[in-house]
């Protein structure tokens, strides 16, 4: 398979990943600003530090408010992670590889862009923003349904399960320390029925409230939250998941000694720390350690798979030795 195809593969379904999980994301500061208690307030400016998208912000807008985020995440041209920069460049990709991927794929991913960009000014309305999202989520599952069953599950499509993984196990670390934007009023900071309604915000962004009262507890508490959505095995937008399916994907491709040493580590940071012991205050120090970890496979795979004869001869002939 060519370099170039692969790469295409991978970021186009990590474009539209990010789409819907920036979609996950803006509903869940949707709920979680319906269920804030008197007196609590939100930290756009945290927020904006957790999706890893400050420093762009800033160059271009001079304050951290609502108006200004919502549109800077969802239609903002100048942001290449806004939803309709990505699903333009899931739509860019895909259009080069149709002789890969069955021909309605690219029907569906047309068709989302074209939904994205028609419904972009309605998103920005508060009033009309869960349901668009909503609708929008549903579009690029169903684009993921159909690779998945009409595609042949061949090197190809390894690209496929290894974007959408790596995309979704980051995504869902952002999503959960999305809570460390919520400031409490000083005299109900330990208020935890106020942070309960606030984490179950969260796990129903990510559709995982049934799962979680079905296997952990009816009781939604902040810690169990993190625990199930970082390490259970068998829920597929769970960070341990995520991990496993990406090595599967590693395991049908070749020269993926260092890539799955990588992977090795990240899973070891994920079932070797006690989450529901550590400590809120560090809680989004581990979940950034955890982003870098994804962080440095993403750049690996990179390196293997998509630049491998951009480097020195010598260098790459060391490697395969």
């Amino acid at each position: 398979m060519l370099a170039r195809v692969a790469e295409r593969m991978y970021w186009m379904t990590r474009y539209l990943e990010r789409a819907e999980n920036t979609a996950r994301l803006i509903n869940a500061t949707t709920q979680m600003l319906l269920d804030l208690p008197r007196g609590a307030s939100f930290g756009w400016d945290v927020l904006l530090k957790v999706a890893g998208l400050d420093l762009v912000y800033r160059s271009f807008y001079p304050h951290p408010d609502e108006p200004g985020i919502m549109r800077f995440l969802i239609d903002d041209p100048r942001n290449p992670s806004s939803i309709v920069s990505c699903v333009k460049s899931a739509r860019e990709n895909s259009r080069t590889l149709r002789e890969v991927l069955p021909r309605a794929a690219w029907e569906r991913i047309n068709g989302l862009y074209l939904f994205t960009v028609a419904k972009a000014n309605d998103v920005l309305s508060s009033a009309n923003r869960y349901n668009v999202l909503e609708e929008l989520i549903e579009r690029r599952q169903s684009v993921i349904g159909l690779l998945s069953e009409n595609m042949s599950h061949d090197t190809a499509y390894q690209f496929i399960r290894l974007g959408r993984n790596i995309e979704r196990a980051d995504m869902t670390t952002r999503i959960i320390d999305i809570t460390s934007a919520v400031l409490m009023p000083r005299q109900r900071a330990g208020d935890g029925p106020a942070m309960d309604l606030v984490w179950m915000g969260v796990l129903k962004s990510l559709n995982a409230y049934q799962m979680y009262r079905r296997h952990v507890s009816v009781h939604v508490r902040g810690a169990g939250v993190v625990d199930f959505m970082l390490n259970d095995r068998l829920f597929p937008h769970t960070v341990h998941y995520c991990l496993s399916e990406v090595e599967r994907g590693l395991a049908a491709l070749p020269n993926n000694e260092t890539a799955l040493t990588l992977l090795a580590l990240a899973r070891a940071r994920i079932e070797n720390t006690d989450v529901e012991a550590l400590p809120e205050a560090l809680r989004h120090e581990y979940l950034d350690a955890v982003q870098a970890d994804l962080a440095g496979l993403d750049q690996e795979l990179a390196r293997l798979y998509f630049h491998r004869h951009d480097q020195p001869q010598s260098q790459t002939q060391s490697q395969s030795a």
